[in-house]
């Protein structure tokens, strides 16, 4: 049976409440990798006319967003960290390759931080991956994607630090 917006996102609040810390952002992580698996699900949050950011939700209580993310063609993003929060990267399709960094000279808001590579993976559908505070990552896409992404905050709102690689 598919699930609503409404019953995937009161799952991650409920999971989220009892545990607020990287113990529940993993239950929304496995919650997210099985709403990836329901294809109504994914053709009712993600469509032809979804843009590259859009919030399907944002919890009045908690602030965690769910967004639906679509990319019509290759696009690279420079490492980055999501500020003061987390982020839940769930493809649903298409394929990204993610890299994980780790931080050689903290950033400043004048300054690049410098960063180094450590490994490079794929994210293929179905897939949900967990970023904690001050994770270093960097999407690639070679093609079109379409993704659900869980933000512990709405971080159109955040100030974020550049890093580089070195």
């Amino acid at each position: 049976m598919s699930q609503s917006l409404e019953q995937f996102s009161a799952q991650c609040h409920d999971a989220l409440k009892a545990e607020p810390g990287p113990a529940g952002r993993r239950k929304v992580c496995e919650l997210l990798q099985t709403a990836l698996k329901d294809e109504s699900f994914i053709a009712k949050n993600l469509d032809d006319t979804t843009p590259e950011r859009k919030i399907l939700y944002e919890d009045p209580e908690m602030g965690f967003c769910i967004l639906a993310h679509s990319y019509k063609g290759a696009k690279e993003s420079p490492p980055h960290d999501h500020g003061p929060s987390w982020a839940i990267y769930g493809q649903a399709r298409g394929e990204t390759q993610m890299s994980d960094f780790e931080l050689i000279e903290q950033a400043t808001p004048e300054t690049p931080g410098k960063v180094r590579k450590l490994r490079t993976y794929k994210l293929t559908p179905g897939v949900a991956h967990l970023y904690n505070e001050g994770d270093l990552h960097s999407p690639k896409r070679d093609g079109p994607t379409r993704l659900i992404r869980i933000e512990g905050v709405n971080m159109e709102k955040v100030k974020r630090l550049k890093f580089e690689p070195v």
